[in-house]
């Protein structure tokens, strides 16, 4: 192999090591990567077989025998070698492959004859090949009806299929599902109306066949070609590519397809069937015949009229619960079952179905209060209610739900207000009326929508006069123009959130081109910059710089796709910078406007409308986040200023996120100059990733290969530099928690807590108990002069043993540990949990047993934290954390006899050891270095898995 510069990934054997050590080290540089555990069987294997695949090609061998006798001696080799046992696994001497097995019952040897010929696809099973539509090619739909009569199941995904296309598969298809056992799926869509009624009139027809369709083409815009074919013998198939199911496309087009094989490449048949059954079992994949081929038609007219701008009835939905919307109710469910919080906020991007998830919930509500569950709906707008009162009526299955009193709408005479969707401001000029029938407790359940207008006038009067049992707030944008807090309505929490990065994944959300783009001209560095945010005054001074100015209009014209026809919000530091960038722009040729907070409510609603009827481009805005500048047309952002809040910089890029016909991705653009020390651009970019144990700068250096589909991120090479140099200078290492430690209460104005300088600093907990230096919040505290104690051994204990309670999510573990702190760490064993529970934080505090460390017991090592104040505190605000993260309901694992652990627990080795009685009072267990542990006397074995995830 002669090398050459590039890329490679290949095992380093001797003669490439000899070629390595001769480049010349001036010239050359080498990269290499240590070889993960779970891919060297494959890496090896590969390499092995491209040896042995040389070896057998060479012409010293004279015959098929003398292969097999060359194989069958390298097998002799291992078994003598390596104790391996390979006696079923030799080749026999012979010069035939299997081909087939088939019931031949009934069938004459002609037929039998004919059927192998017609079976079996002239690709074969072993090599993948490509299909290209050229006339040299192998006919792909010749090649996909031999694989249909050869298949044991079928499982097509295709955007489009035309009659002309199906009728050339009809035959084979028909012969396939009257075979004992065979089972045809076809997932579908009516996106585009290009696929026609009378081709799924057709399959649907046939027996054994199942189709599920995609009606909602909104969101699930299904672009998937994929042909997968099983077989029971492990010699399945997929052709996998662009042809979808018409006559130009499988005969006449230039399209193509790869049709891979199980034993070339099992991963990625594996990987299309998996993905083919996620879809299947997805409710937007709605099962063809509830609706049957009249709800196909309909919705093919429907997705016509979109394409020729007519405007007719939408298609009926049928609401079904979606996963993320799951996930928000069980999070309702443990706000108000664990922390007895009943006053709860969703905060969701709109498109998330809040409305839903609040139908729901109060459906759930119902079943456990079979009496009247009465209901008030509140919002400010007439269509939302309307369109709230229909999604109630789907969900609850009930066509007469609910009385509408907005506008022209009033409660009908044989109604009452048991389940009343009301506007705020007909609640206002009625409350008199209120106030003088319905008692504070009159309703049990009350839903504000579009919550972040609750601080309003309008609405005090709401949470002054009712006493539900249960208040829900949504909102997309909690945070207020006015700067108001939402939260203290909602017991200052937020009760569930719908991720930026799930919400994209789920195509909820339009995916973004994020750029982060040089700004080499301001140099933010010397503005001061206390906990984090810049002084306004100078940070404006320094954005409103002609050349800065030049740098934006530059990168306008190179990467917004049509810089005269976008509708564009810039975000501006100050009203002064808002106005100097609009006159920037409008100078450079581009039609823009400012607004700012200020600015009168009619003015705004005025230029607000021109941005969406695309009479101005450019929006400059000053704190112009909320509602007000909600904009689905937004398919531009400029962020002219750095943002220093994570929540502000999530909403002001959620003003583009929002779907709209036509839209098909936000352009961001970020210009990225040299920051100050106290900034922090890491929390940004985390957020955008979503769930990633490898660090920001790992991502960035990785062109960010895990973020939400259809999402990218590109930086500009010095804006790259900056961050990074940002990212890597504002690490939570121990100089810097010291530092802000010390200045927490100057800077921040609050208490100096656990919990105060975590969510001040948006951290989590791991950045000072994974610190190893420093062990523990107490020791920081003392390292930066804020505490002082006289250290001695149980000092050393207890600052080692608090970093190993970070982990615990369970309520009832952390209940006895808030329980003991309570009394004075003197134990009361008033259950078998109780004692449990004591030896499990024993070990985890102290590790070892308790007559090595000096303690006369377990009990009497406990007892003595009482004389530690600090440390104690310390527990007290780890528990406190701890509690307020827990976001899943106690559920014990039922395993035959008691036990404290808990469905979804997080728990370490060594608390295992204590729950399965290893670890006692006196006696510490050890775990056997085979990672398994059997109890006999329980029935039970223990396994500790080390997952490495390749």
């Amino acid at each position: 192999m002669e090398l050459t510069t590039g890329i490679y990934e290949t095992l380093i054997y001797k003669a490439l090591q000899d070629k390595l050590i001769n480049l010349n080290p001036l010239k050359y540089h080498s990269f290499t990567d240590s070889i993960d555990e779970a891919e060297a069987p494959k890496l090896i294997a590969n390499y092995i077989s491209k040896i042995l695949h040389r070896i057998l090609s060479d012409d010293s061998f004279e015959s098929l025998s003398q292969r097999i006798e060359f194989v069958n001696s390298v097998f002799k080799y291992v078994e003598s070698e390596w104790e391996w046992d390979l006696n079923e696994d030799y080749l026999i001497q012979q010069n035939n492959l299997l081909t087939g097995i088939i019931d031949r019952v009934g069938m004459t040897d002609e037929q039998v004859k004919s059927l192998r010929t017609s079976l079996r696809p002239l690709s074969g099973f072993n090599v993948s090949n490509l299909f290209t539509g050229s006339n040299s090619d192998i006919s792909i739909d010749n090649e996909i009806c031999r694989d249909i009569l050869s298949a044991d199941r079928i499982s097509w995904i295709v955007a489009f299929i035309r009659f002309s296309g199906i009728k050339i598969f009809e035959e084979s298809l028909r012969k396939f599902v009257e075979r004992p056992g065979a089972e045809l799926r076809v997932i579908t869509t009516t996106y585009m109306a290009a696929s026609e009624p009378k081709a799924i009139q057709l399959l649907a027809n046939l027996p054994n066949t199942k189709i599920r369709v995609s009606y909602n083409t909104s969101i699930e815009r299904l672009h998937a070609k994929s042909y997968i074919f099983e077989r029971n013998s492990g010699f399945s198939t997929a052709y996998i590519g662009s042809s979808n199911i018409s006559k130009s496309a499988l005969t006449k087009g230039l399209e193509w397809n790869i049709r891979v094989t199980n034993q070339e490449n099992p991963h990625i048949i594996q990987k299309a069937l998996a993905t083919f059954d996620t879809y299947w079992n997805n409710p937007d994949f709605e099962d063809f015949t509830k609706g049957g081929i009249d709800k196909f038609r309909k919705a093919i007219e429907i997705e016509y009229n979109k394409k020729s701008g007519e405007v007719k009835d939408e298609l009926l939905q049928t609401f079904h619960i979606q996963n993320h919307q799951k996930s928000v109710l069980s999070k309702l469910k443990v706000e108000r079952e664990v922390h007895r919080n009943f006053r709860n906020l969703i905060v969701a991007a709109t498109g998330t179905g809040k409305t839903a998830i609040a139908a729901f919930d109060y459906k759930n509500q119902c079943k456990g209060h079979p009496e009247n569950y009465r209901l008030l709906f509140v919002v400010h707008r007439e269509e939302i209610l309307r369109q709230a009162l229909s999604t109630f009526r789907s969900i609850l299955n009930d066509a007469n739900f609910g009385e509408l009193w907005v506008g022209n709408y009033t409660p009908s005479k044989n109604g009452n207000l048991n389940h009343l969707f009301i506007s705020v401001q007909t609640f206002n000029s009625k409350r008199q009326f209120f106030q003088d029938t319905l008692p504070a407790s009159y309703y049990d359940y009350i839903v504000i929508d579009e919550a972040h207008h609750s601080t309003a006038n309008s609405y005090r009067d709401l949470f002054a006069q009712f006493t539900p049992h249960i208040f829900l707030g949504l909102t997309a944008t909690p945070e207020r123009m006015d700067g108001e807090s939402i939260l203290p309505d909602f017991n200052n929490r937020i009760s569930a959130e719908i991720r930026l990065p799930e919400a994209l994944n789920l195509l909820l959300l339009c995916p973004f081109q994020y750029y982060c783009i040089t700004d080499d001209v301001v140099d933010l560095r010397d503005v001061d910059c206390p906990g984090g945010r810049y002084d306004i005054n100078q940070l404006t001074q320094k954005l409103c710089d002609p050349r800065r100015l030049q740098i934006v209009v530059k990168a306008v014209i190179n990467y917004v796709a049509d810089e005269f026809n976008c509708k564009a919000l810039c975000f501006c530091s100050s009203m002064e910078h808002a106005k100097f960038m609009k006159e920037g722009l409008c100078k450079a040729g581009l039609n823009a406007a400012y607004l700012t907070s200020l600015d009168p409510k009619d003015k705004r609603q005025r230029v607000l409308k021109e941005l969406q009827d695309g009479l101005i481009n450019y929006l400059c805005v000053v704190d112009l986040y909320n509602e007000g500048v909600d904009i689905p047309e937004v398919d531009t952002v400029l962020f002219l200023r750095p943002t220093e809040s994570l929540t502000v910089f999530l909403q002001q890029l959620g003003r583009g996120l929002r779907l709209d016909a036509g839209k098909e991705v936000l352009t961001v653009l970020d210009f990225v100059s040299q920051a100050h020390k106290n900034y922090n651009y890491e929390s940004r970019f985390r957020a955008l990733i979503g769930r990633t144990v490898r660090s920001v700068s790992d991502e960035i250096n990785n062109e960010f290969a895990l973020l939400p589909r259809g999402c990218s991120i590109r930086m500009e090479k010095l804006a790259k530099e900056y961050i990074l140099n940002n990212i890597n200078t504002s690490i939570f290492d121990l100089r810097r928690l010291r530092r802000e430690v010390e200045l927490f209460r100057v800077n921040s104005h609050l208490e100096l807590t656990l919990i105060n300088f975590l969510n001040y600093f948006d951290q989590d907990i791991r950045i000072i108990y994974a610190n190893k230096t420093l062990k523990c919040w107490t020791k920081l505290k003392m390292l930066a002069n804020q505490l002082n104690y006289t250290q001695d051994a149980m000092t050393t204990l207890l600052e080692k043993g608090m970093s190993r309670l970070i982990h615990v999510n369970s309520i009832n573990y952390l209940s006895f540990i808030k329980q003991l702190i309570e009394n004075g760490f003197r134990l009361n064993v008033n259950s078998n949990n109780a004692e449990t529970y004591a030896v499990m934080f024993y070990y985890d505090i102290f590790q070892e047993e308790s007559g090595k460390l000096g303690f006369a017991t377990i009990y009497d090592a406990i007892g003595q934290i009482a004389n530690y104040p600090y440390f104690v505190q310390e527990l007290k605000e780890i528990i406190e954390y701890l509690e307020d993260k827990i976001n899943h309901l106690p559920k014990p694992i039922e395993l035959g006899y008691p036990t404290v652990l808990d469905l979804h627990g997080c728990y370490t080795r060594e608390q295992l050891l204590v729950v399965f009685g290893k670890s006692t009072p006196v006696k510490k267990g050890n775990i056997p270095r085979e990672g398994n542990l059997e109890l006999n006397d329980l029935n039970t074995e223990i396994l500790w898995v080390t997952l490495n995830k390749s």
